[in-house]
């Protein structure tokens, strides 16, 4: 269990750091040739406009989580958006499928965004799910360092945190005494949201 932790905590420390290698275009290209020869013609469209804005995509060491055609069809993504959905879409770590099937049901680990991290949720016969995704086609990146897998919608990032503290409305009539010792009170501002 301690392995795993050490492995998760790695993976937001990397998630959280900018690689200061330069990115390999060569590796870009082989991806996008892997994801074309899938059918993934949407995700290598977006990837051409963001890697032609400076400075967008920072390193190699991706896995990027790739929502067919038809799902992309119904989006409207900006330039603006575009960064930030391609990197939501992205794990900042090569994984392939079968190091994904290691990690623990439940696990969480970061986006390629610092505020949006991905669920991973092993279902059995039902398939391997990030977030609201179930993985479709595993391992559509096998020659280059970028890895990726593509994925049955556009994911969704409600509800992964695992708790939130729940501000309690101010009472001016109460006196605030500064020696109250009763953890209870913290507790009931505490709140877990329910799981979906």
């Amino acid at each position: 269990m301690s392995l795993w932790f050490i492995l998760l905590l790695t993976l937001f420390a990397v998630g959280e750091s900018q690689s200061a290698a330069a990115f390999n275009q060569t590796d870009l290209q082989t991806a996008m040739s892997d994801m074309r020869s899938r059918s993934y013609y949407g995700f290598v469209i977006l990837l051409k406009i963001l890697n032609s804005l400076p400075n967008q995509l920072q390193s190699n060491d991706l896995t990027f989580l790739m929502p067919n055609d038809e799902d992309l069809s119904h989006f409207s993504i900006t330039t603006d958006e575009l960064h930030d959905f391609l990197l939501s879409h992205s794990i900042p770590t090569a994984l392939l499928l079968s190091h994904l099937l290691h990690f623990p049901n439940g696990s969480i680990v970061p986006s390629g965004l610092p505020n949006k991290v991905i669920n991973i949720t092993n279902s059995g016969r039902a398939g391997l799910f990030v977030n609201n995704a179930r993985v479709v086609t595993p391992n559509v990146c096998l020659n280059s360092l970028i890895r990726c897998h593509g994925i049955s919608a556009a994911m969704t990032f409600e509800n992964v945190l695992p708790f939130h503290r729940v501000p309690k409305p101010k009472d001016p009539s109460k006196k605030k005494n500064n020696n109250d010792t009763n953890p209870t009170r913290s507790i009931k501002n505490m709140s877990i949201p329910p799981f979906n």
